[in-house]
């Protein structure tokens, strides 16, 4: 599932691809944010990515569907 970051002050975002579900993205925000912890996600290939929870601006999580290939219903 593809996963994008806003970070305060900062142009652009981070946009990850991530087999973990919602559920856990969910889990892990909120811990960060009610812990004032930064918040850890990682992506399909290992890698680590690291936010502080106070420097979050949003998070836009998209659907855990795979994604079609070819032609046809």
């Amino acid at each position: 599932m593809e996963i994008r970051i806003g970070v305060r002050n900062v142009a652009r975002e981070i946009v990850i691809e991530s087999e973990q579900s919602a559920d856990d993205v969910h889990k892990a925000v909120a811990e960060a944010l009610e812990g004032g912890k930064a918040l850890t996600l990682k992506d399909d290939k290992g890698h680590t990515v690291v936010v502080p929870a106070d420097a979050l601006g949003y998070l836009d999580i998209g659907s855990e569907q795979e994604r079609r290939v070819g032609f046809g219903s």
